[in-house]
């Protein structure tokens, strides 16, 4: 997917001398000693960074790391001293006042921390602001802030004043706000900081699900590791102005860049951060139609499973397990026992969004936790040992994770 946002290089340098002081910053001083020489400050140092369309990219750092200065570039608000900043091709860094004016107009909107609502207008007029400054028609304009508002929950306060939100609802206003313009990159810098954590939840709830609708392209600005780990599709994290790691939160949590990101994330809750999906590997699966015990042994020799998938066509049957399809084989003194006669019906399952700290129940039965899709189809298998290991931070299970599903693992492997 071709990305929305190509960020190259950005640099902002704060002070007296910005030329001199980039000009020693791509000599490689450091922020420091650049201050000390020169009086300058560096704000934000070099950040590259893609965001396809449709992304949630979180930027995560604590005070003065540059995260807000990073989003001000984006929006235009403080120009760069240096790198360029690309939406959809245009380089905006780069770019005549005209050009930016039209950019802002037509394509990106701002949600700020603290509300920047006006306390003498009422909650639709608010919702309606920008509209009005891109000169949209009063008819208009209303009707789209109303639809922003619907989108938001608040259709019922639309001729309130602020003052008579409370916290969380005056920010759905300002989210509103954003989304009447229907701006095709939303740029959020902290909007949900000075919320009470209860509160907070909710809002980034909110924003989770309108963004399954919307499919906005979003940058997302917090301190939050937690609220990073929540929404963002990739995160970038910054320390002393420079982006030191972007990845997945998965990503972050496993393999963090350096002792400053893994003290980030040392106390985070991992069940809370992978899925099903991330620990799934292929099943081995056999078919209800046609298989034995038999069959069913030599497969886990041969895959060293310790249970196998039984289907019928393309649904879950249930599961066999290796005692007791090797009993069954000794018992009979034949290898053509009927799967069925040895097969659990009853069979843990998951879909690939659950998190792990969901799945500790499923996996102390021992038995491999079924991945199914939303077809009900087996898509892949979570062993119970990979759920542990995970759990715990095992430092093996980071450094080789499971392979993706495959499209066709639910396929019998005579099948493929």
């Amino acid at each position: 997917m071709a990305a929305k946002l190509k960020i190259k290089n950005l640099t902002k340098i704060f002070g007296p001398s910005p030329a001199e002081a980039l000009k020693r910053l791509r000599a490689g001083e450091s922020k420091a000693t650049i201050f000390e020489a020169t009086g300058n400050t560096v704000g934000v140092n070099s950040a590259s960074f893609d965001v396809e369309q449709g992304q949630i990219f979180v930027v995560m750092g604590l005070s003065g790391s540059g995260k807000s200065t990073l989003v001000r570039m984006l929006n235009g608000l403080i120009k760069p001293t240096g790198g360029s900043i690309h939406i959809d091709g245009e380089d905006i860094a780069a770019c005549s006042p005209a050009t930016l004016r039209r950019v802002r107009r037509e394509k990106v909107a701002m949600v700020f921390q603290h509300f920047a609502l006006f306390p003498h207008m009422s909650v639709i007029d608010n919702a309606a602001y920008g509209l009005k400054i891109k000169g949209v028609a009063p008819d208009e304009r209303r009707e789209r802030a109303q639809a922003a508002l619907d989108q938001v929950g608040l259709s019922a306060h639309a001729e309130s004043k602020p003052s008579d939100l409370s916290g969380g609802m005056q920010q759905r206003v300002g989210l509103a706000r954003g989304l009447a313009t229907d701006p095709e990159v939303l740029l959020m810098d902290e909007p949900f900081g000075a919320l009470d954590p209860l509160i907070r939840r909710d809002v980034q709830d909110e924003l989770l699900r309108l963004q399954k609708t919307l499919k906005k392209t979003i940058i997302f600005i917090t301190h939050d590791l937690n609220e990073a780990l929540l929404l963002g599709d990739r995160i970038a994290i910054m320390k002393d102005g420079e982006v030191v790691q972007i990845g997945t939160a998965q990503d972050i949590v496993s393999q963090p860049a350096n002792d400053y990101v893994a003290a980030f994330v040392a106390d985070i809750d991992r069940g809370r951060v992978f899925t099903a999906e991330t620990v799934a590997v292929e099943p081995a699966v056999l078919q209800l139609d046609g298989d034995t015990a038999g069959d069913a042994v030599r497969t886990m020799e041969e895959q060293n499973r310790g249970a196998v998938y039984v289907l019928d066509g393309e649904q879950i049957a249930g599961v066999v397990t290796y005692q007791q399809a090797a009993a069954a084989d000794r018992e009979s003194g034949t290898s053509d026992v009927p799967i069925a006669e040895v097969m659990i019906t009853d069979y843990p399952s998951a879909d690939p969004g659950t998190q792990l700290v969901d799945l500790y129940g499923h996996a102390s039965t021992g038995l491999p936790i079924a991945v199914t899709d939303a077809d009900n189809k087996l898509v892949g298998v979570v062993e119970p040992e990979a759920v542990f290991a995970q759990l715990s931070g095992d430092p093996a299970q980071d450094e080789a994770p499971p392979a993706p599903l495959a499209d066709d693992a639910a396929q019998p492997a005579a099948a493929r």
